[in-house]
């Protein structure tokens, strides 16, 4: 059975078909953002309730992780993915129509958890049927498609909001998921590497805790943490920061600065194809340094530096992530879907956490406090990476 790999017949459409899934996965998911203050108005429930819409859709998805990696190894990574872009897709439909905001956030909260059938297991799709020297710059194109999804999701819904309504928009990418859900099963080739299992919960929970024992994946867990922490925490604070005195940019113009989110899918594609050439290590720790030297120029006072070290800290971190993501499937050998599925609950919980503290640092502490987190978790993130490397390098010498 021989892999996937570059100027071979079928690497083509499954690397189109992996970035189409990725896009619509996660212009699925964010969605609703854009919108949360026409939420507000319609439904008459407070900006914090408003934000359920969003939480509880990537709370869903980081819960049902945990699961979903046994569900594929018992019917197949294809088949369980092409279900959740499907089932999503159908779920934004329903969205659209929601009577009422309680409907919404329980519809939400399934779309996360029929969302959390793609990401892991396409991590995991790409380190069993790709070959291993491809592996890096798939991953790379699959983080492409993430970027491109949430960054066009975001813009789609908020043009087609003003022009029509909410529910419009969201239906519209409903019936763009659909397409695309299609396209992907009859792209994406079939498996030649996985054999069907029947795992019982009991060797579920048994292989999760094999992806936990690993040293080199346990960092690789923090790692994401880390990354996503700091991604979020900027992109949370920085419009607050963009809309005072003395810039008073309009939430229209803000909303564009999700643009910058194109840097990120030339970044990701790019640095995995470096990674291929350099090496994991070095990659991951040149595209920190990129997102660390971003953050810190967003310090200076002028409106054009804030955006010149906006695009550096995004194209750094995308290219990190893509590193990152595609480094879990070559360390968890036996336990990939596992151990994709931690990475994921761990980025998303970075998301969370973190994203909650720099709120704090905001109030006290203003920009430079944002920086000051951001800045610490991205040279935590470096130490972390010294220290896979440490690890790697000890299970050569044995």
């Amino acid at each position: 059975m021989s892999y996937i790999k570059r100027g071979q017949p079928g690497y083509g459409s499954a690397t189109l078909s992996l970035f189409a899934g990725a896009f619509i996965t996660f212009a699925v998911l964010y969605t609703t953002q854009p919108v949360m203050p026409l939420l507000s108005r319609d439904y008459q429930v407070s900006p914090a309730a408003a934000s359920l819409s969003l939480s509880a859709a990537t709370g869903a998805l980081a819960l049902t992780m945990m699961v979903v990696s046994g569900v594929s190894d018992r019917f197949g990574r294809k088949r369980v993915m092409a279900l959740s872009l499907l089932l999503s897709s159908l779920l934004c439909l329903a969205v659209a129509a929601a009577p009422s905001f309680a409907l919404l956030v329980v519809l939400r909260v399934l779309q996360g958890v029929v969302l959390a059938g793609f990401p892991s297991i396409a991590m995991t799709y790409v380190s069993e049927e790709f070959h291993p020297a491809s592996v890096a710059p798939v991953m790379g194109l699959y983080v492409s498609g993430t970027s491109v999804g949430g960054m066009v999701g975001r813009l789609v819904t908020g043009v087609l909001t003003d022009m029509y309504s909410w529910r419009l928009a969201i239906a519209a990418i409903g019936v763009i998921g659909l397409v695309l859900a299609v396209l992907f099963w009859l792209w994406l080739p079939k498996p030649a590497h996985f054999t069907p299992q029947s795992v019982r919960t009991a060797e579920m929970w048994r292989r999760f805790v094999r992806a936990l024992r690993n040293p080199a994946l346990r960092c690789m867990y923090l790692l994401g943490f880390l990354l996503m922490g700091g991604f979020v925490t900027m992109y949370n604070y920085i419009s607050y920061l963009l809309m005072e005195p003395p810039y008073g940019l309009s939430q229209t113009v803000v909303g564009f600065l999700f643009m910058v989110y194109l840097t990120g899918t030339v970044s990701s594609a790019w640095m995995g194809r470096l990674a291929e050439q350099w090496g994991r290590g070095r990659a991951l720790r040149m595209s920190v340094a990129i997102a660390l030297a971003g953050c810190l120029i967003t310090l200076f006072p002028t409106l054009w530096m804030k955006l010149v070290g906006l695009c550096a800290f995004t194209f750094g971190f995308f290219a990190a992530h893509a590193v990152a993501s595609g480094w879990v499937g070559q360390l968890a050998h036996q336990v990939r879907a596992q151990a994709s599925s931690l990475y994921l609950l761990f980025y998303y919980a970075g998301s969370s956490i973190v994203g909650a503290c720099g709120g704090l640092c905001w109030s006290r502490l203003g920009w430079p406090g944002v920086v000051g987190l951001i800045a610490v978790l991205l040279i935590m993130a470096w130490l972390v990476e010294m220290r896979i490397h440490y690890y790697l390098l000890i299970q050569r010498t044995n």
